[in-house]
């Protein structure tokens, strides 16, 4: 069959499979294990047709480090009119305590042009891809993996101007129509309310590492979801950050870990500082780990650390 149906699916990581194993032996607990981390829960089975019911916003059609021993390698780059995506691998480091990290500066005419993508074109709970087959599948020219709003039940997600949860949670970053992103506490407003508010598109994650052109204080005391599946996100680890430069003119880091001699991962600060190096004037953390993905014109250009890519719920991208 043509499209996703030959495409192979993929499911949770071993990590998650390795902690069902531990509370499946607990007997009393295993129903729920397998219902809350493997069985999928599909609240709308075709995001697309949603998206087209409910939009009220017309979407649009279709270079350096502050560590002066870097080095910096321009990989590609893509224009389409007004719009640009330049590419750059940035080495760190050396030996134990080497960092490599993927820019991607992003400028765009119409805000609207940053989109997001939900695997399988469903949304709920366990529906996974990577990232590089919701990409393909929405012909993206550039793409990281978003907020993993498949793993939890709680937050405001809001996508290409249509809501899709309303249950405000924690600290969200918001993508307006007019360009700029702001940092918001998600349980002091609605998702109605932001959408009349202009908002394009949200993200339920964090958390927000710089702001105002500045590092966070107390960011590497934050824990995020540290239920069963996940864990802190303290140490050095793979990450994904998203940040605002100017009106439309984005960055996205997506830093490597996990393998000593290539990229040890980042602390959060230190995600922070080169978010800030690069120009950013309000930076957030996305999923990061395993699932930290950076796809670009056909193929994932970092090297995540599972091996491979780990299936994910959602992605931000940019459309050829």
């Amino acid at each position: 069959m043509p499209g996703r149906g030959r495409r192979r699916r993929r499911v949770r990581t071993a990590i998650i499979a390795g902690g069902l194993a531990m509370l499946l032996a607990t007997g009393g607990t295993a129903a729920w294990a397998v219902d809350r981390f493997l069985i999928e829960h599909v609240e709308i089975s075709d995001v697309s047709a949603y998206e087209a019911e409910n939009s009220t916003t017309s979407s649009a059609a279709s270079d350096s480090t502050s560590d002066d021993t870097a080095a910096v390698t321009t990989a590609t780059s893509y224009t389409d009119g007004d719009s640009t995506i330049s590419l750059t691998k940035v080495t760190s480091g050396s030996g134990s305590d080497t960092v490599t990290s993927y820019v991607a500066d992003v400028v765009v005419d119409d805000a609207t042009q940053i989109r997001s993508a939900f695997a399988k074109d469903q949304f709920g709970e366990n529906i996974t891809e990577t990232t590089s087959e919701i990409a393909a599948d929405n012909e993206a020219i550039f793409a990281i993996n978003g907020d993993y709003c498949g793993f939890r039940t709680t937050g405001i997600e809001i996508r290409n101007g249509v809501v899709y949860r309303d249950d405000g949670a924690r600290e969200g970053l918001a993508f307006y129509t007019d360009g700029h992103v702001e940092v918001y506490d998600e349980t002091a407003t609605t998702a109605d309310d932001l959408v009349a508010a202009g908002v394009w598109n949200t993200l339920s994650f964090g958390p927000a590492i710089v702001e105002d052109g500045s590092v966070v204080d107390g960011i590497e005391d934050v824990e995020v979801d540290t239920n069963v599946g996940n864990h802190s996100i303290q140490g050095d680890q793979p990450r994904t950050a998203v940040g605002i430069i100017d009106d439309n003119h984005y960055v996205f880091v997506v830093v490597d870990g996990r393998d000593e001699g290539y990229s040890r991962g980042v602390t959060l600060s230190e995600l922070a500082d080169i978010m800030t190096g690069l120009g950013a004037t309000t930076a957030y953390n996305l999923d990061g780990g395993g699932s930290s993905t950076m796809y670009f014109n056909g193929e994932v250009v970092n090297q995540p650390s599972n091996g491979g890519e780990r299936g994910t719920s959602d992605i931000l991208y940019v459309a050829g």
